[in-house]
């Protein structure tokens, strides 16, 4: 949340990937009241897609949860502003089709299973007569909500590997197959070369971005990035009903401890958030934390997160990362990630 906003995905962009903006609660909607919040995070996505234009002319893309409770506002809003793609996951985006219709945006599901995309195939096939665009999965090892339960993350399984063999034993069976691009825990070129010999299409990279200069959050976000051990993230139960991957820090452990963190939900920004039982809110918390404030949130970050050293520019990052990439390919095939 707020941890991608303009300035990353610009930057990426700049440089040839795709630059990314993550919607969820962009709008300073903190003080505002409840009936506001649809109408100010959907002028804020506005703002961040058109400031996003004016520093790029590469490929911007929008990524929007299905829980969210304004899904549909977000996802028309990305229309209009005419993105180049559309990413969706935290739920089976079955609609997604249905409010892009007569657009050339790319629709990317985002899943952690075959399963779970060949329901999606399914599903738009029948009613939209289309197949995705390409598909991201998401493996364990990522950062923030998770499509696993905690027991699945704690005995690391399935693998990504495993993931990506299932799904692109599912493109076979597919009228029209397409891209599929890994996330999750992939960190170099040389975990890049290894998903591209296995067969994916591209991969999708987070936690590494976040030590760039370019990166939106508060500098202390990064910090407890830099600062961390390869022990240090951890896993939470969120209200929004699945495990996410934080770093480990005194509120972590007073919400693992079962405290709760009062608040007064006047948004109901997400469909599966009970605020009666929640025992804080997310969005709040998550706010927070990009504003550098975690004496009273978490950051959400992948199992790799301790493996940031230094602040460096997008450029430069992906010029590391790349030339890893040239590396590996020089190399024997890399050793399983996983």
């Amino acid at each position: 949340m707020r941890v991608s906003k303009a300035n990353l995905a610009a930057a990426v962009a700049n440089e040839g990937c795709a630059g990314v903006i993550a919607t969820v609660g962009l709008g300073n909607f903190e003080h505002a009241p409840g009936s506001e919040f649809v109408e100010l995070n959907r002028v804020a996505l506005q703002d961040e897609i058109r400031k996003t234009r004016q520093m790029t002319n590469g490929i911007i893309g929008a990524n929007v949860m299905v829980a969210l409770s304004n899904y549909e506002s977000l996802v028309k809003t990305c229309v209009e502003e005419k993105v180049d793609i559309i990413i969706s996951g935290a739920g089976l985006p079955l609609q997604l089709p249905a409010y892009t219709a007569e657009t050339d945006i790319k629709l990317v599901p985002m899943v952690s299973s075959a399963r779970s995309l060949k329901l999606i195939c399914r599903k738009w096939m029948k009613d939209f007569n289309r197949c995705p665009d390409a598909v991201v999965i998401e493996g364990g090892k990522a950062g923030g909500h998770l499509g696993y339960t905690l027991e699945q993350l704690e005995k690391n399984n399935p693998t990504l590997d495993e993931i990506l063999a299932d799904v692109l034993q599912l493109m076979q069976q597919l009228p029209t197959p397409f891209p599929v691009i890994v996330a999750g825990g992939i960190f170099t070129g040389e975990e890049m070369a290894h998903y591209l010999k296995l067969g994916a299409s591209g991969v999708q990279m987070a936690t590494r971005f976040v030590c760039t200069e370019e990166c939106d959050v508060d500098m202390k976000f990064k910090q407890a990035y830099l600062d961390a051990g390869p022990e240090d993230t951890t896993l939470i139960k969120s209200p929004v009903g699945m495990p996410g991957r934080v770093i480990n820090n005194a509120f972590v452990k007073k919400i693992n401890a079962g405290q709760t963190i009062p608040f007064k939900c006047k948004y109901r920004c997400l469909k599966s958030c009970n605020p009666a039982v929640a025992p804080y809110c997310i969005a709040e918390v998550l706010a927070k934390a990009a504003e550098g404030k975690l004496d009273e949130a978490f950051a959400f970050a992948g199992s790799n997160a301790w493996r940031c050293n230094e602040i460096v520019s997008v450029k430069s990052l992906i010029q590391k990362i790349m030339q890893e990439y040239e590396n590996a390919e020089r190399c024997e095939p890399a050793k399983s990630a996983q």
